[in-house]
């Protein structure tokens, strides 16, 4: 049986910095559509996908697979937002701001990923 994903705060923080990606990058110029744009919103649809992908796995080994691409996209968006501010893109302010929920996603991703590989598979979500 798959676990529920919902449950996980890691997978609801992530959900909730998709939809402010997605909002942040409305006003991102027109011809970056197709390159930082799709790039970054890819990237964060990556975290909470790769979360709740996993969650449906049957083994600890393809869960931590999957919780393994989403830390990788987390700081992807790093890159990506640091490009983004420095294209001139993102304001300062706007910046700090998702810079700070992106960290709080990946510490809480890495502190989530250290406890299934130490704690038995089983005992998630009871």
């Amino acid at each position: 049986m798959a676990r529920n994903y919902e449950k996980l705060e890691v997978w609801n923080l992530s959900y909730q910095f998709v939809l402010k990606l997605y909002d942040a990058t409305e006003d991102f110029p027109e011809d970056e559509k197709g390159n930082i744009i799709q790039q970054i919103r890819r990237a964060a649809i990556s975290i909470p996908l790769n979360i709740a992908e996993g969650c449906s796995r049957y083994s600890k080994n393809a869960f931590l697979q999957f919780l393994s691409y989403a830390y990788g996209s987390i700081k992807e968006l790093h890159v990506l937002l640091m490009l983004s501010k420095d294209l001139g893109y993102l304001n300062n302010e706007e910046y700090i701001k998702l810079i700070d929920d992106a960290e709080i996603i990946s510490r809480k991703l890495f502190v989530f990923i250290d406890r299934v590989k130490k704690e038995k598979w089983f005992d998630w979500f009871k």
